[in-house]
């Protein structure tokens, strides 16, 4: 593990705030995945993928990849049940797993340089650890890799919630209880530790996302049995056999980045860290007063050190004096 490198700021592109990329339908194994595409602003771009976190979608990676654009021909994909895909018949990591290789090797764009943030952080070591073929690089913000100590997540007054059958009722019941004002209000409160890093178009935005998981009957579902299947990896990787998330992070040869804020409310600050000392081609960026969404919350700053790892792995023609 070292330090990651940062590209300097000025030959970043120029900031602004772009709107949602366009989106598409794309029927996989029967069922509808949607993606978003972010195409490529220069010649010589190589393939990325983009993975969500547990209630996010796609449009959490809007900022990133248009500032990587210049290097990287973009896709994000809604996992299934989330943003505007399809729901699925299993919320585990392993059938999050497999459908991220079959996008992966059914688009034709592998390897590519693959990007997860929380949930999509879990699923993308998964990826790079079984298919090591199909990753360039790996980029981790804020990976739920498995930690223990539920009191220090947010989400831990979740768990009494999968004791109950059909906890998914209870949700739902809440969701219909809030406004879609103050539910929005509430997730970005709970990602992000600086909200006036947020602009209006980006809380615009969000409003937007919770009202669309309002109409879709079966959210509440995915998002109970997602965080399920999530716990579930958590325990197993502390147990003997086969199927550990942190014997897999061991596995992967990919060069990675792990980004993670010391203000992250869902994951455990220690886990980001923790992820970068067992991969073993890894450089970490730790940041202050940030919270579980850094590429949301400082885009620039994440695409710094995206930049700066492509830099040391890839093309070196395009490289200049690098800022620490």
């Amino acid at each position: 593990m070292r330090r990651a490198t940062l590209w300097p700021d000025h030959l970043l592109p120029d900031h602004h705030v772009p709107p949602p990329w366009p989106g598409r339908e794309v029927r996989l194994d029967g069922r509808v995945t949607y993606v978003r595409d972010t195409p490529a602003t220069a010649a010589g771009a190589e393939p990325a993928l983009y993975v969500h976190g547990l209630g996010g979608s796609s449009q959490n990676w809007t900022d990133l990849a248009g500032l990587l654009a210049d290097r990287l021909d973009g896709q994000a994909i809604d996992l299934p049940g989330f943003g505007r895909s399809e729901p699925g018949p299993r919320y585990t990591i392993p059938a999050f797993t497999d459908l991220v290789v079959r996008w992966i090797e059914h688009s034709g764009r592998g390897p590519v340089h693959l990007f997860g943030n929380s949930l999509g952080g879990t699923v993308a070591v998964q990826v790079a650890g079984l298919r090591p073929d199909l990753v360039r690089t790996l980029t981790l913000i804020s990976p739920a890799l498995p930690f223990l100590d539920f009191r220090r997540s947010l989400q831990g007054r979740m768990l009494p919630v999968l004791a109950i059958p059909r906890g998914e009722r209870l949700v739902a019941r809440h969701l219909t209880q809030l406004a879609p004002e103050v539910m929005a209000q509430q997730v970005l409160e709970a990602c992000v530790a600086d909200l006036s890093r947020i602009c209006d178009q980006r809380r615009a935005e969000a409003l937007e996302e919770i009202r669309v998981r309002y109409e879709a009957e079966h959210y509440a579902a995915a998002y109970v049995r997602t965080f399920r299947g999530l716990v579930s990896s958590f325990l197993r990787a502390y147990l003997p056999g086969p199927g550990s998330l942190w014997r897999l992070a061991e596995a992967v040869r990919a060069p990675t980045l792990v980004v993670g804020g010391r203000a992250d409310r869902l994951v455990d600050v220690r886990v980001a860290p923790q992820t970068a000392r067992v991969i073993p081609d890894s450089r970490l960026m730790m940041l202050d007063g940030v919270g579980h969404v850094a590429q949301l919350e400082v885009p620039r700053l994440v695409a710094r050190a995206v930049v700066g790892l492509l830099a040391e792995t890839g093309d070196t023609a395009r490289r200049p004096d690098l800022a620490g």
